[in-house]
This record gives structure tokens, C-alpha cells and sequence, in this order.
């Protein structure tokens, strides 16, 4: 009788500790503010915000299945704000990156194969400028903790419609028992988004493989990968160097001469290419996924003050069935 109880307590162990691998849902936000890393900035790229959900898609009836590990579809609203060095001037002489708001409903599928090389397409459809609410949000944002009053965003970026694509790949090149590498890019097309970056991805501690994994956003699961570590616990580090095309949170709308003519509508002009340093801390258990980290980028517009900019991250998600 003991035996069997003994067995019995094991079986249940094992599903439960497979139930824990393998949620098929989750859903979370991601955060990104200048004022993270305590330095006190208010400037370029300061604010923004992602409500995300990603689910896990039967692909047993996709034509290369038996080549398949994950399928996650993902389903994401998110606002990005933009400031010029401060958002309170003297005067526009001193507007030295664009002020833009940038917001935008985004759809994606991400296919991760079993030699751990992913391949993720997405499509955003949203608007650049006033009708993005950048300016409601961050006065409201002010005006709740008691920062300075703004006075650049009768400046911004006039409205344009946004229907951008994004192609990423990652591609696994080399692994030991706690440290691998790995290669990750991207290309984007559309109405205000041109561009292209690849750069190495290092990750150290306990991490797994590239088709469950927080680094490749497919945590989620509904097959029984066999996993290098029951939770991911990683310091990861990514470099990389970006040519960029076109952006219209700097460069306003594409179809249009800028500065529109009536407007007070300040633009700039694009560095062509950008070097970015990324790097953080990724851990993940049975229920949630956090992902913390900071990116460094170098001037992206000419007229930037700052040689370079930075902003922390932060992203939660709760997984489920």
C-alpha cells in the first residue's frame, strides 16, 4: 500500500511539475521610463508603455510540424512618448530632438523551431502625433507627482497613420552549461518604421533553450518541451548596431512636406545608424515572467544635445491556462 501511495504522490508530482512548464496564456504589461535609472532625465525617448498578451498556438497541423517547438501568437497596445531634452524650454530654439507621441494596436506570430531558430512577424496599425495622446498623458503624469508644467508640445510631430511590419529572427550559435550566444535581428517596413539591426545576444545562468524562453518572447507553451531549468534565472547582455531608414516620430509623416504649413510643427534629421546596448535580468516561475533591464543608444537625431540617451525597462506577466 505504501508503494502505491509512494507512486501515486510521484505521479501527481510529475504532472503537476509538467502542469507548471506548460502554460498555454499570459498576459502582463511592459514599462519603459528615462526615470528608472535615477539620473532624473525627462528627454527623448521617455515613456512608454505595452499592455501585452501572448498565446500558445497548436501547430500540430502545420505542414513542417515535426520541425516546430512553439508557435505563440501575441497581441499588444502600447504608447511611446518623446521629448526633446527637456519638456519644459525656454524656447524652440532648444527643441533638439522632435516631440512626438506614438500609439498603436500590434499583432504577431512567432515561430520557434526546434534547432532553437525563431522567426517572428508583426503588424502595428496605429498614429503618430496629437491624436496619439502623448501630451494628455504626460501632463497627467506631471501634474499627479507634482513635475514641472510642459510647454514643447504645441511643437510635436503632426498626425500621421501608421501601418508598420516587423520581420526578427534569433538563431542559436553556440552554448555551454550556463552561458550561450546567440544572434538576433530585425527589419522593419511600413509608413513610418524603415530600418534594420543585427547584433550577438550573451545570456548567463540558468536559462532555456530559444524556444521557451523570456528572450525570445514564448514562455508560453501547449507541447512538452523538455527544458534545460524548471524557472529561467539569466543576466543577458545585446549589442547591437541599427541602420535606420526612416522614423516618423522625428521625421513626421512620410507622404508630407514638414513642417506642414500652418502648424508650429518641429522636425529633425535621422542619425543613420544607431549603436545600442541592451542588457538585464530575466526570471521566471510557474505563474510570472519578469524581465528588467536597460538600454543605452547613441544620438539618434543630429540635432541632440546628449551623445547618447538611456531608459530602464520593466516587464511583468502572469501566465495561465
Amino acid at each position: 500500500m505504501k508503494k502505491i501511495l509512494f507512486l501515486l504522490a510521484l505521479c501527481i508530482l510529475a504532472v503537476a511539475n509538467s502542469y507548471a512548464q506548460n502554460r498555454a496564456n499570459e498576459i502582463g504589461f511592459q514599462s519603459d521610463n528615462d526615470s528608472f535609472l535615477g539620473q532624473g532625465s525627462d528627454r527623448y525617448y521617455t515613456n512608454g508603455f505595452f499592455i501585452k498578451y501572448n498565446k500558445a498556438i497548436d501547430f500540430s497541423k502545420m505542414k513542417d510540424h515535426h520541425e516546430i517547438a512553439n508557435y505563440v501568437a501575441g497581441f499588444e497596445i502600447g504608447q511611446k512618448i518623446y521629448n526633446a531634452q527637456s519638456g519644459q524650454l525656454a524656447s524652440a530654439n532648444l527643441i533638439d530632438r522632435p516631440v512626438a507621441g506614438y500609439l498603436y494596436l500590434g499583432l504577431s506570430g512567432n515561430i520557434i523551431y526546434k534547432n532553437e531558430t525563431s522567426l517572428k512577424l508583426s503588424a502595428k496599425i496605429g498614429v503618430v502625433g496629437p491624436a496619439a495622446g502623448g501630451y494628455a498623458i504626460q501632463k497627467f503624469i506631471h501634474n499627479t507627482f507634482g513635475f514641472y508644467e510642459l510647454n514643447t508640445w504645441q511643437y510635436q510631430v503632426r498626425n500621421a497613420p501608421q501601418l508598420n511590419l516587423s520581420f526578427e529572427v534569433n538563431k542559436l550559435l553556440a552554448r555551454g552549461s550556463w552561458a550561450d550566444i546567440s544572434y538576433s535581428g530585425y527589419l522593419n517596413a511600413g509608413t513610418g518604421f524603415n530600418g534594420a539591426a543585427l547584433g550577438p545576444m550573451v545570456r548567463l545562468g540558468n536559462f532555456n533553450q530559444l524556444f521557451q524562453s523570456v528572450s525570445t518572447q514564448s514562455t508560453v507553451s501547449k507541447n512538452n518541451n523538455t527544458l534545460l531549468h524548471k524557472n529561467e534565472f539569466f543576466f543577458y547582455y545585446k549589442p547591437q548596431i541599427n541602420a535606420v531608414i526612416y522614423d516618423a516620430t522625428v521625421q513626421g509623416n512620410i507622404f508630407k512636406d514638414h513642417p506642414e504649413s500652418g502648424t508650429q510643427e518641429i522636425v529633425g534629421d535621422i542619425n543613420h545608424l544607431v549603436f545600442s546596448n541592451q542588457l538585464g535580468v530575466a526570471l521566471t516561475t510557474s505563474r510570472f515572467v519578469f524581465d528588467v533591464g536597460a538600454v543605452i543608444n547613441t544620438r539618434e537625431v543630429k540635432q541632440q544635445v546628449k551623445s547618447t540617451h538611456q531608459w530602464g525597462s520593466v516587464t511583468v506577466l502572469y501566465r495561465f491556462n
